[in-house]
C-alpha cells in the first residue's frame, strides 16, 4: 500500500504552521510519490475540531498520522486562556486585599481549566485520531512532535497511545527514516511502550539536513485551508534562515532543542521562499530562527541575506526576528532599514550586565546601547520592545536600580513612546540551567512535574522567589490598578519611584570577582 500522510497542526493561536509546511515540503522532495495533505486546526472553530478531525481522517484515509503540538506552558504577561494568567497568579499571592485575592483565585481557576482542558483535549484528538484512521488501515503509524512535545516529551508519555513515536525537535531525518523501512531509533524520538527514553535525549544534537526553498506550489495543493493565512495582509508569514542556537542563556530551551550548532539555509534559497509568498501578495515576514544573527561570525551570512533582499526588488515588505542586538554592526543596521524591519525585540532580561552575566547570556550591554544608537542613525523609527525578567538570580535592589537606569538610556535613543517595556517573570522550563539551580538550591525537588499548574507548584514555576518576590507582587499589582493599558511602563515607573536610578555606568560595570582559593 502506498503511504499516506496526514499532518494535524493541534489547536492554538492562528500562527502560521510552518513546522509542517517545512516537513511535508522536505517528504515530498524525497518522496515525490507520497500522498499528503496538512489539517491545520488553528484555523477551525473548537466546536468542529472533532468532526473536521474526522472528515479529513475518512476523506484521506492515512496510513501515517503527524500530529504538532505546539504550545502548553501558559506563563507570560498578556492575556490568553480565560484571561491574563500572570495578573491572576500574583493577585492571588501577593494581594492585600482578601476581594483582590479572591478574584485572583476564580481567575487563576479558570486558567488552570482551561490549561488542563486543552490538554486533555490534544490528546483526545490524539487518541481519537489514531483510532479513526487504524479503521482503514490497521498498520496505520502515529507520531507526535512540535514545540510542546519537545520540552515534556517526558510527561507526555504515560497519556499518549502505545506505539506512539514521540519525536524531540526536527522531525526530517525521523520521517525519513520511518518512510524508508529503516531504523529509526538513534533520532531523537522514542516509541510509547516499545523502548526507554534515553536520559538527556533533547541534548543530542540533530542530524543537519541541507534546507532548500519551500515549494508552495505543492503545499498549496495538500493543504486545503492554505488561503486562510493570505487573506488578511496583518500575518506574518514564518521564513526560517538558520537553525541552532549556540548560546548557554540559563533559563532558554531553544539551545537544547534545535542544538547549539548553528546551520545556515543558503541566501540564495531563502529569496526564492520569500518570492513565492511574496507573488501570493505578502507583505509581511517574521524569520522564525532562534536568533536572527546568533553570534558575530554569522554578521557576514545576514548582511549577504539583507543585501538579495534587496536587490531582489522587494522593496514594500516589512519583517521582524529575535535579534541578539549586540551582534550588530553600523553595515547591518543600515541593511535592516532598509528592507523594512518594523518591529525590534531587545531581550535583555536585565539591564544590569552583572545579572546578565549570571544568567549566562554572553553580551555586553554597553555594546548593546551602541548598536541601538547605530540602528536609529540608520533611519528606524518603528516600535521597539525591550524584554526584562525582574527577580532573576540574586537579583537587589541595586541591580533593579541600574535596569532603570538602562531603560531611560534606551528612551533616549529610541524615544519613550517608541521604546515598549515588556515584564516577564522567566517561567522556568525542565532541560534549562535555571532548572539545574533550582533543583541543587532545593526550590524544586526531583522527579516535580514541570506541567503541573497546582498552586503550590506554579508559584515556583512562575519564577519570582523571595524575598523580592513580594515586593515585585505589590509593584505589579499597583501596576495593574493604575495603568493597565500601559503595565511595562507604569512598572518602570513606579520602581523609579520607590527605589531611584543607578549611575548608567554601574549599570554597564561588572568587575568579575576573584574567587578565593
Amino acid at each position: 500500500m502506498k503511504q499516506r500522510i496526514l499532518y494535524v497542526r493541534l489547536p492554538c493561536n492562528p500562527i502560521f504552521p510552518i513546522g509542517v509546511v517545512y516537513l511535508s515540503d522536505h517528504v515530498h522532495k524525497l518522496f515525490p510519490e507520497i500522498k499528503q495533505r496538512i489539517l491545520d486546526l488553528g484555523t477551525v472553530p473548537p466546536l468542529d475540531f472533532k468532526e473536521t478531525l474526522d472528515k479529513s481522517i475518512n476523506e484521506f484515509k492515512p496510513t501515517l498520522l503527524v500530529f504538532s503540538w505546539r504550545d502548553i506552558q501558559i506563563y507570560a504577561p498578556v492575556g490568553g486562556r480565560a484571561g491574563n494568567p500572570l495578573q491572576n497568579a500574583f493577585e492571588f499571592y501577593y494581594a492585600k486585599n482578601p476581594l483582590i485575592r479572591l478574584r485572583g483565585a476564580v481567575g487563576g481557576l479558570k486558567v488552570t481549566m482551561a490549561y488542563y482542558g486543552e490538554i486533555w483535549r490534544n490528546i483526545g484528538l490524539i487518541r481519537r485520531g489514531f483510532k479513526q484512521a487504524k479503521q482503514y488501515y490497521s498498520e496505520t503509524r502515529l507520531v507526535v512532535g512540535g514545540g510542546a512535545v519537545s520540552v515534556f516529551y517526558e510527561q507526555l508519555k504515560s497519556d499518549l497511545p502505545k506505539g506512539t513515536i514521540v519525536s524531540v525537535g526536527e522531525g526530517e531525518t525521523l520521517l525519513q527514516k520511518l518512510l524508508r523501512g529503516e531504523d529509526f531509533l538513534d533520532e531523537r524520538c522514542y516509541v510509547v511502550g516499545e523502548n526507554d527514553i534515553r536520559k538527556k535525549l533533547i541534548h543530542e544534537p540533530p542530524t543537519p539536513i541541507e534546507k532548500t526553498a519551500c515549494n508552495y506550489k505543492y503545499i498549496q495543493s495538500i493543504w486545503p485551508e492554505f488561503d486562510y493565512y493570505f487573506q488578511e495582509h496583518d500575518f506574518y508569514i514564518g521564513i526560517q534562515t538558520k537553525r541552532g542556537c549556540p548560546h548557554n542563556c540559563c533559563y532558554c530551551v531553544y539551545t537544547v532543542v534545535e542544538g547549539k550548532q548553528v546551520r545556515i539555509n543558503p541566501a540564495d534559497e531563502i529569496i526564492r521562499e520569500m518570492r513565492q509568498l511574496y507573488d501570493r501578495g505578502i507583505r509581511n515576514f517574521w524569520f522564525t530562527d532562534a536568533q536572527f544573527i546568533p553570534a558575530r561570525k554569522f554578521i557576514k551570512n545576514t548582511e549577504e541575506l539583507l543585501q538579495k533582499i534587496l536587490d531582489s526588488g522587494m522593496t514594500d515588505i516589512h519583517w521582524a526576528a529575535y535579534i541578539r542586538a549586540d551582534n550588530l554592526t553600523p553595515n547591518l543596521c543600515n541593511l535592516m532599514a532598509k528592507t523594512g524591519m518594523n518591529y525590534f525585540e531587545i531581550g535583555i532580561t536585565s539591564g544590569s550586565q552583572e545579572l546578565v552575566r549570571k544568567m549566562r547570556m554572553g553580551y555586553k550591554l554597553r555594546s548593546v546601547l551602541q548598536n541601538c544608537r547605530d540602528l536609529k542613525m540608520a533611519g528606524f523609527n518603528d516600535i521597539v520592545s525591550v524584554n526584562y525578567s525582574f527577580n532573576v538570580i540574586d537579583e537587589t535592589f541595586d541591580t533593579i536600580r541600574q535596569t532603570i537606569a538602562y531603560h531611560r538610556e534606551l528612551e533616549n535613543i529610541f524615544g519613550a513612546d517608541k521604546l515598549k517595556p515588556a515584564i516577564f517573570f522567566i517561567g522556568l522550563q525542565p532541560h534549562t540551567h535555571l532548572e539545574e539551580y533550582a533543583l541543587d538550591k532545593n526550590i524544586l525537588k526531583p522527579g516535580y512535574n514541570p506541567m503541573s499548574l497546582m498552586p503550590w507548584t506554579a508559584k515556583k514555576l512562575l519564577w519570582n522567589p523571595e524575598p523580592l518576590g513580594s515586593f515585585f507582587g505589590e509593584v505589579c499589582l499597583q501596576a495593574w490598578r493604575e495603568n493597565s493599558n500601559n503595565f511595562g511602563q507604569e512598572v518602570i515607573k513606579i520602581l523609579e519611584k520607590r527605589l531611584g536610578k543607578a549611575d548608567l555606568e554601574e549599570a554597564l560595570t561588572a568587575p568579575i570577582e576573584k574567587k578565593k582559593k
